[in-house]
């Protein structure tokens, strides 16, 4: 899952990424609104956490930019003020969620983690289909109830395959969603990692539908 975090706190931001890092994401940062409007506009992003207060175009103006653009990924706020009256003013300019600092990090990562699953229409931490289950807030993967031993990128991989379980993914988005900027985004790479994917859940496991691209068995 890819999460963009825009905060203009350096120390800030990288306690954001730190730990939606450790939650499975992989994390883009960014500390000026203008750049982020940019990025959110032309990137894919699974969830973006904004702050209001940044330099340049302040988050609530991003936001609305977005949305009238029709931008429809989920927006969790961050912002120091307080007042009702700016909370209602960000979920009406189409934020998702609204958390006031100083916020826990692990009450950010659970509510990024909630916003996930109801993007994708899913009201449970377990994600089951037919003898898989993937529990999103442990990071856990088994089959049959037996833990399967994932590496973060397989986990990934695996989870973003059942979150948009009815609907087959091309391989494209995948590799958008699963790697970073810095790494090798090769549909060599992404073969490589299924196949190492199938021989651990079973050879069924990961469908490929030619010409459009990968689903769980069962789904789609």
């Amino acid at each position: 899952m890819r999460a963009l975090a825009v905060e203009d706190d350096a120390r800030i931001a990288a306690d954001l990424k730190a730990a939606l890092e450790g939650a499975g994401f992989r994390v883009e940062t960014c500390g000026d609104g203008e750049d982020a409007w940019f990025l959110g506009d032309t990137e894919d992003y699974d969830l973006v956490v904004l702050d209001l207060g940044l330099p340049g175009m302040d988050g609530l103006s991003v936001l609305k930019r977005w949305r009238a653009g029709g931008r429809e990924m989920p927006v969790l706020v961050l912002t120091a003020r307080g007042a009702w009256s700016e909370r209602v003013e960000g979920i009406e300019a189409g934020a998702d969620d609204y958390l006031p600092k100083p916020f826990r990090m692990e009450e950010l990562v659970a509510r990024a983690r909630a916003l996930m699953r109801r993007a994708a229409g899913r009201g449970s931490a377990i994600l089951s289909l037919g003898d898989l289950t993937v529990d999103t807030n442990r990071m856990t993967v088994s089959r049959r109830g037996v833990p399967l031993s994932l590496t973060a990128l397989e986990y990934r991989l695996v989870a973003y395959l059942m979150l948009n379980r009815d609907r087959v993914v091309p391989a494209s988005e995948l590799l958008e969603h699963l790697y970073g900027d810095e790494d090798a985004r090769e549909a060599n790479a992404l073969e490589a990692v299924i196949a190492r994917l199938r021989r651990k859940l079973g050879a069924g496991a990961i469908c490929t539908r030619r010409g459009f691209g990968y689903f769980l068995e069962g789904g789609s």
